[in-house]
């Protein structure tokens, strides 16, 4: 993630995030999840990328020609670009989230994070405690989702019904997540003993592949711009 990130931050353009985008999708194949998935959970992000756009559109610093201006906000070519450049950004951000996370099982991704990164073992326990809850959240927002329509009250009012059970469920989150931080301190997992781990988890080649196709990716996107002239720093 930090190789798939960190050059995306560096630079504010448009040419970069396509191509970065471009060729994560072409690799959907290759990460074992399915085309229409990867789809479905980038809903979000197509929601929330817009957001961003339109705050760089209206507030960012202006320059070229002025289309537009209303009290703060103003629009000019500078700003549109922008915004095209920070929603796309955003995209191609999110979008790796979601291909390598779709398929992580939480008990491997805690033996990584122990042996392979050295973390205390307190913070590993608690993020595989959170993706177990984090499932857990998803089948009780489908549960209540079948319960509120068989009442005859999840038809009509999505807005409104969407903060209703958003509520719910926060109180149900945190609750749980209470209920469960007591469980495992009585178990003794709080404690800062040396703990073991039942499977090993090591680095291979495969391992190494990756980490060159990743920085393969970045290096197509950013030499992309850079040739088309389309660099920014974000610092200028």
């Amino acid at each position: 993630m930090i190789v798939l990130s960190i050059p995306l931050l560096l630079t504010i353009d448009w040419v970069s995030s396509t191509v970065a985008i471009a060729i994560e999708l072409a690799l959907v194949p290759v990460c074992g999840v399915a085309f229409a998935d990867v789809l479905r959970r980038c809903v979000p992000l197509l929601a929330f990328a817009p957001i961003a756009g339109v705050s760089m559109l209206l507030y960012a610093e202006p320059g070229g020609r002025v289309y537009a201006r209303f009290l703060l906000a103003t629009v000019s070519d500078d700003s549109i670009a922008l915004a095209i450049a920070v929603a796309l950004r955003v995209l191609a951000l999110g979008l790796p989230t979601i291909l390598l996370f779709s398929r992580v099982d939480a008990t491997e991704l805690a033996d990584a994070l122990a042996q392979v990164g050295r973390l205390p073992a307190r913070f590993v326990l608690g993020v595989v405690a959170g993706v177990r809850l984090l499932g857990l959240f998803l089948e009780d927002w489908r549960s209540m989702e079948l319960a509120r329509r068989a009442r005859g009250v999840g038809d009509s009012g999505a807005l409104r019904r969407f903060f209703s059970m958003a509520f719910v469920m926060l109180v149900f989150a945190v609750r749980r997540g209470s209920k469960l931080a007591t469980a495992m301190e009585a178990r003794g997992f709080g404690t800062d003993a040396p703990r073991t781990w039942a499977r090993p988890s090591t680095l291979s080649w495969r391992d190494a592949v990756f980490l060159l196709g990743c920085l393969a990716v970045m290096g197509a996107a950013i030499g992309s711009a850079v040739a088309s002239g389309s660099f920014r720093f974000v610092g200028s």
